[in-house]
């Protein structure tokens, strides 16, 4: 295929799910690489009015309005290292400055602007920290080394930022590891005035809650919250001051990730997923009674309800790139063209549903897609990172320029993958790497069973821990691979530990029992550097000269020493963290990585 077909599909310009403020709810503000770069955009509705507010040479992915409409804010990173200072404009254009001109530099662990105070969690590589800015001043209320967060960013969808500061401001609510353990976090009341907690909530060892929204109601102090006490996704009512709480009985298959409020408190928002597909919901509180709204088949990005009760959402399918809509499939948002060129409506070829065995005998589910014809085909194994995450039914530029030039892809989720329970999420804790590895080399073995993919012919490949897992299974398994492909992979897990962000180091201890000093011996079974000298197959290792979620030096360090061993490795580095935001930059990956394929394994 030309290139200019396949690129097409990453050029498409992107936008978030947008945030609106709560006092003006047509002022806007979203991300979209519309310039080129993710940056922040102000879209007066009102107006019809599109406004690059951030021109941040690294991109921007967090994005905020505040209260009043006033404003927008961004988290500004200047390396790619994810760490950096919160910054607000005019929402119209004006003099920029620092939203909590006090605070260190640190990794931006969630973000609440109320009325008249703003709050925020920070780390730094000492601790964790809720810093609140209000008519006082800028002070912390709470520091410790464990996590700490604002919102419900562990539920993967975006737009659930209505969790920090109650309506009143008299308190703010924060989600912090349990008993160590932030995995399955609990939530803490923290008074505003002195930071003296007031409620918390604890589901016990093993069951995390997350916080997702307040009562839109002013009488109502109660907060939707998402808990995994019956194994799958739940949304359930908690009010902190008399701790009562209400969980809401969902006679669903797969997990149900509550989102927000409607206007009126009666009933909320939900995401339903079930085998990597989506659809939203309208839940009665009070009976459970639920309406299906949208049927994504897809993915939902993320939603929520209009202050008028319309509900929006960012959806994505295999066949088609992202849209913001509304829940009549009506888009509302389109970025504005800036020159890097809109490229029409790429498509891509249909995701078929897929499940198989694995060596437990326990179902694994994923999802396949082939290019014209019987096979079989040339088989890239498209990893997932996370651990904690999935792949569904969505939009991957990069899946289907791969499926362009000949190859089978398959997206297997893995053992650890989130989206089917809490229960098999948390089946890889404390024994990292080789679940995963199972489950994604019995796909392969089920896809050459039924004459899909040539056994001859299997590419691994994932970034992030669908790197790290590349270049395991590269030494654990080495007559499996023909190529592995290794983004931003983690090659010495302790190494990489050490120099990790805070929030990685917390997620590490949590997935393994412990920190890597305390446990040599699984670290140095589950880590890829111990098996080098079995590596046979060509290896692509692309790595992010400020990556604090893998960091470079311990990759290098594991290319040099295969290298020296005679090994067959290749390295990109590009220079800025753990993913680039620049769509040119993205590109240039990507024909690397179809050069690696093309020469390895097409013409080998």
């Amino acid at each position: 295929m030309s290139g200019a077909a396949w690129e097409a599909r990453f050029r498409v310009p992107l936008a978030s799910f947008p945030h609106w403020s709560a006092a003006a709810p047509e002022r806007l503000v979203y991300v979209s690489d519309a310039s080129g770069v993710l940056q922040a955009y102000a879209w007066d509705r009102a107006e019809g009015t599109h406004r690059r507010a951030s021109a941040e040479p690294v991109g921007v992915v967090l994005a905020e309005v505040t209260h009043d409409g006033s404003e927008i804010v961004w988290f500004s990173d200047d390396t790619g290292d994810e760490s950096g200072r919160w910054i607000a404009e005019p929402f119209h254009g004006g003099e920029r400055r620092a939203l909590l001109p006090d605070a260190p530099v640190g990794w931006p662990e969630g973000l609440s602007l109320g009325r008249t105070a703003v709050a925020a969690v920070l780390a730094d590589r000492d601790a964790f920290s809720v810093v609140v800015r209000d008519g006082a001043g800028t002070r912390v209320l709470r520091t410790d080394a464990d996590m700490m967060a604002i919102g419900a960013g562990d539920l993967g969808f975006e737009g659930t930022t209505l969790s920090g500061l109650s309506p009143d401001e008299e308190v703010v609510c924060v989600a912090a590891a349990q008993d160590g353990d932030m995995l399955h976090p609990m939530l803490r009341v923290l008074r505003v005035a002195d930071g003296r907690e007031v409620a918390s909530l604890a589901d016990g060892p093993g069951l995390g809650v997350s916080a997702v929204a307040w009562s839109p109601v002013a009488s109502d102090a109660r907060l939707l919250i998402a808990h995994e006490r019956d194994d799958l996704k739940r949304p359930a009512l908690w009010e902190p001051r008399s701790g009562a709480r209400t969980d809401i009985p969902l006679d669903l298959p797969g997990e149900a990730y509550p989102l927000c409020w409607f206007p009126d408190g009666r009933s909320i928002l939900v995401a339903h997923r079930h085998r990597g597909r989506d659809a939203l919901l309208r839940v009665d509180v009070a009976t459970g009674g639920a309406v299906e709204m949208v049927d994504a088949r897809g993915e939902i990005a993320g939603a929520g309800v209009r202050p008028d009760g319309s509900v929006w959402l960012r959806h994505l399918r295999s066949t088609h790139a992202s849209r913001v809509a509304d829940a009549e499939g009506a888009e509302v948002l389109v970025p504005p063209d800036e020159g890097h060129g809109r490229a029409g409506e790429p498509t891509g070829r249909p995701y078929r549903s897929w499940t198989f065995e694995n060596p437990a005998g326990e179902t694994v589910h994923g999802f396949v897609v082939t290019p014209d014809g019987p096979g079989p085909f040339p088989l890239y194994l498209k990893v997932h990172g996370g651990p904690s995450w999935l792949y569904g039914d969505t939009f991957h530029p990069d899946a289907q320029a791969i499926v362009d030039h000949g190859f089978a892809v398959a997206i297997v989720n893995y053992r650890g993958s989130t989206g089917y329970g809490r229960s098999w999420r948390d089946r890889i804790i404390g024994d990292v790497g080789f679940p995963e590895l199972e489950d994604v080399c019995a796909g392969a073995d089920d896809l050459i069973a039924r004459g899909l993919a040539d056994p001859d012919r299997v590419v691994l490949a994932g970034w992030s821990w669908g790197g790290y897992l590349g270049l395991l299974g590269a030494g654990t398994r080495p007559d499996r691979w023909k190529a592995v492909v290794a983004g931003v992979p983690v090659g010495d897990y302790v190494a990489s530990y050490d120099d990790s962000a805070p929030a990685l180091q917390a997620y590490d201890r949590a997935l393994l029992g412990g920190s890597v000093h305390e446990l040599p011996d699984l670290v140095a079974e589950r880590s890829p550097i111990t098996y080098l000298d079995r590596v046979t197959a060509p290896i692509l290792a692309l790595v992010g000269e400020n990556d604090s979620r893998c960091p470079p030096r311990q990759a290098l360090d594991y290319v040099e020493r295969l290298r020296a061993r005679g090994g067959d490795v290749e390295l990109y580095t590009y220079a800025t963290g753990h993913s680039s935001f620049d769509v040119e930059e993205e590109l240039r990956q990507w024909r690397v990585v179809l050069d690696f394929l093309r020469r390895k394994v097409l013409e080998a």
